[in-house]
């Protein structure tokens, strides 16, 4: 799967993105139709701990799903945005094949 990383005012590192890039491409065994994902990663200027954003956008034929979570690193937020989208994905795959 085709994975559009962007970052808000800093740079990422390689490792960020092989992270992102292989936790992303296992949403391929939830739904084996998606297209490419967009992903969004920024600070927050905050005095909390929890300043990482992560949005992840999928893109699938006929839609498209979205999840935002703030986290304290953005691999933690990576992950919990993809437990949801797999929840997302497989709730999708569920209802296409109860009306086939």
């Amino acid at each position: 799967m085709e994975v559009n990383t962007q970052s808000v005012n800093f740079n990422v590192d390689k490792k960020l993105l092989d992270f992102i890039q292989k936790r992303l491409d296992k949403l391929d065994h939830y739904y084996d139709r998606v297209v490419y994902s967009d992903v969004y990663l920024k600070v927050q200027n905050t005095s909390e701990k929890e300043n990482k954003i992560a949005e992840v956008k999928v893109h699938v034929p006929g839609d498209e799903f979205m999840v935002k979570k703030q986290c304290k690193s953005f691999e933690e937020a990576i992950d919990c945005a993809a437990n949801s989208l797999e929840r997302v994905l497989k709730k999708r795959k569920h209802k296409l094949r109860s009306h086939i």
